[in-house]
Protein backbone atom coordinates (compact mmCIF):
# COMPACT_ATOMS: atom_id res chain seq x y z
CA UNK A 1 0.00 0.00 0.00
CA UNK A 2 1.47 3.54 -0.71
CA UNK A 3 1.97 6.01 1.71
CA UNK A 4 -0.82 8.55 -0.64
CA UNK A 5 -3.26 5.03 0.29
CA UNK A 6 -2.16 5.32 3.93
CA UNK A 7 -3.03 8.81 4.30
CA UNK A 8 -6.67 8.59 3.16
CA UNK A 9 -7.57 5.58 4.60
CA UNK A 10 -6.87 7.33 7.98
CA UNK A 11 -8.58 10.29 6.56
CA UNK A 12 -11.98 10.83 8.36
CA UNK A 13 -14.89 10.47 6.31
CA UNK A 14 -18.00 13.46 5.74
CA UNK A 15 -21.14 12.66 7.74
CA UNK A 16 -23.42 11.06 5.23
CA UNK A 17 -26.72 13.18 5.88
CA UNK A 18 -28.43 14.07 3.34
CA UNK A 19 -31.84 16.27 2.44
CA UNK A 20 -34.58 13.66 3.06
CA UNK A 21 -36.77 15.75 0.55
CA UNK A 22 -34.32 15.91 -2.21
CA UNK A 23 -31.05 13.54 -1.69
CA UNK A 24 -28.75 16.17 -1.70
CA UNK A 25 -25.81 16.65 0.97
CA UNK A 26 -26.48 18.48 3.83
CA UNK A 27 -24.16 20.99 5.13
CA UNK A 28 -24.65 21.54 9.32
CA UNK A 29 -25.25 25.26 9.91
CA UNK A 30 -25.11 24.90 13.61
CA UNK A 31 -23.86 22.73 16.50
CA UNK A 32 -25.06 19.71 17.68
CA UNK A 33 -27.92 19.75 21.00
CA UNK A 34 -27.73 16.87 22.19
CA UNK A 35 -30.77 14.66 23.99
CA UNK A 36 -31.65 14.25 26.99
CA UNK A 37 -34.81 12.27 28.59
CA UNK A 38 -36.51 13.70 31.75
CA UNK A 39 -39.72 11.79 32.03
CA UNK A 40 -39.87 7.45 31.74
CA UNK A 41 -42.30 8.16 28.56
CA UNK A 42 -39.40 9.25 26.59
CA UNK A 43 -37.06 6.13 27.47
CA UNK A 44 -39.77 3.98 26.67
CA UNK A 45 -40.27 5.52 23.33
CA UNK A 46 -36.61 4.46 22.59
CA UNK A 47 -37.56 0.96 24.02
CA UNK A 48 -36.87 1.10 27.30
CA UNK A 49 -39.18 -1.22 29.92
CA UNK A 50 -41.83 0.82 31.62
CA UNK A 51 -40.29 -0.64 35.05
CA UNK A 52 -36.19 0.44 33.60
CA UNK A 53 -37.51 3.46 32.58
CA UNK A 54 -38.90 4.66 35.37
CA UNK A 55 -35.92 3.76 37.94
CA UNK A 56 -33.33 5.87 35.52
CA UNK A 57 -35.58 9.02 35.85
CA UNK A 58 -36.23 7.92 39.49
CA UNK A 59 -32.30 7.49 40.32
CA UNK A 60 -30.82 10.27 37.47
CA UNK A 61 -33.06 12.78 37.19
CA UNK A 62 -32.59 13.03 33.47
CA UNK A 63 -30.63 10.68 31.10
CA UNK A 64 -28.24 11.69 28.03
CA UNK A 65 -29.34 10.12 24.86
CA UNK A 66 -26.92 8.83 23.39
CA UNK A 67 -26.92 8.79 19.18
CA UNK A 68 -30.02 11.82 18.86
CA UNK A 69 -29.62 15.53 18.84
CA UNK A 70 -31.25 18.17 16.68
CA UNK A 71 -29.32 20.14 14.44
CA UNK A 72 -29.82 23.21 11.33
CA UNK A 73 -28.52 22.11 8.03
CA UNK A 74 -28.46 24.15 4.56
CA UNK A 75 -30.00 22.53 1.85
CA UNK A 76 -28.49 23.63 -1.47
CA UNK A 77 -31.25 22.64 -3.62
CA UNK A 78 -34.47 24.46 -1.18
CA UNK A 79 -31.78 27.14 -0.34
CA UNK A 80 -33.02 27.54 3.33
CA UNK A 81 -31.80 25.98 6.75
CA UNK A 82 -34.22 23.50 8.33
CA UNK A 83 -33.97 21.80 12.20
CA UNK A 84 -33.64 18.36 11.76
CA UNK A 85 -33.93 15.32 14.29
CA UNK A 86 -30.96 13.56 13.36
CA UNK A 87 -30.69 9.77 14.78
CA UNK A 88 -27.65 8.24 14.08
CA UNK A 89 -28.09 4.10 13.04
CA UNK A 90 -25.09 3.33 11.70
CA UNK A 91 -21.39 3.76 11.44
CA UNK A 92 -21.77 6.45 9.06
CA UNK A 93 -25.63 6.48 8.23
CA UNK A 94 -27.99 8.92 10.03
CA UNK A 95 -32.05 9.11 9.60
CA UNK A 96 -33.38 12.49 9.48
CA UNK A 97 -36.49 13.85 10.45
CA UNK A 98 -37.97 17.34 10.97
CA UNK A 99 -37.78 18.26 14.73
CA UNK A 100 -41.27 18.67 16.06
CA UNK A 101 -41.37 21.98 18.87
CA UNK A 102 -42.20 19.29 21.65
CA UNK A 103 -38.72 18.07 21.09
CA UNK A 104 -36.98 20.70 21.78
CA UNK A 105 -38.11 20.83 25.58
CA UNK A 106 -35.85 17.70 25.86
CA UNK A 107 -32.73 19.60 24.36
CA UNK A 108 -29.76 20.36 26.59
CA UNK A 109 -28.15 24.06 25.90
CA UNK A 110 -30.88 25.96 24.53
CA UNK A 111 -33.08 28.53 25.72
CA UNK A 112 -36.53 28.11 26.28
CA UNK A 113 -38.53 30.23 23.76
CA UNK A 114 -41.63 31.19 26.38
CA UNK A 115 -38.80 31.84 29.02
CA UNK A 116 -37.83 30.98 32.37
CA UNK A 117 -41.03 30.20 33.98
CA UNK A 118 -39.75 30.88 37.30
CA UNK A 119 -39.42 34.42 36.43
CA UNK A 120 -42.89 36.83 36.85
CA UNK A 121 -44.76 38.58 33.98
CA UNK A 122 -43.34 42.18 35.37
CA UNK A 123 -39.48 41.09 35.39
CA UNK A 124 -40.28 39.35 31.99
CA UNK A 125 -41.85 42.92 30.51
CA UNK A 126 -39.23 44.85 31.98
CA UNK A 127 -36.89 42.90 30.00
CA UNK A 128 -38.12 43.41 26.71
CA UNK A 129 -38.05 46.86 26.95
CA UNK A 130 -36.03 48.94 24.67
CA UNK A 131 -36.42 52.36 26.40
CA UNK A 132 -36.75 53.08 30.11
CA UNK A 133 -40.60 53.66 30.41
CA UNK A 134 -40.69 51.32 33.75
CA UNK A 135 -42.23 54.52 35.58
CA UNK A 136 -45.29 53.88 34.02
CA UNK A 137 -45.61 50.16 35.92
CA UNK A 138 -45.32 51.77 39.55
CA UNK A 139 -47.96 53.22 40.98
CA UNK A 140 -48.03 55.25 44.15
CA UNK A 141 -50.31 54.26 46.98
CA UNK A 142 -51.65 56.22 49.31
Amino acid sequence: MSQQQQRNRSRSKRRAIYCPVHGVYLDSMSQKYPLYASKPEHLQQRGFGRKTALTLVAHLGTVPITGEWLEAFWCDHCQRTEWYHVRKVGANAYTLTSAPEDLWLQVTGVISPTGNPTVGEFTRRQARQTRFEGVKDFHRIG
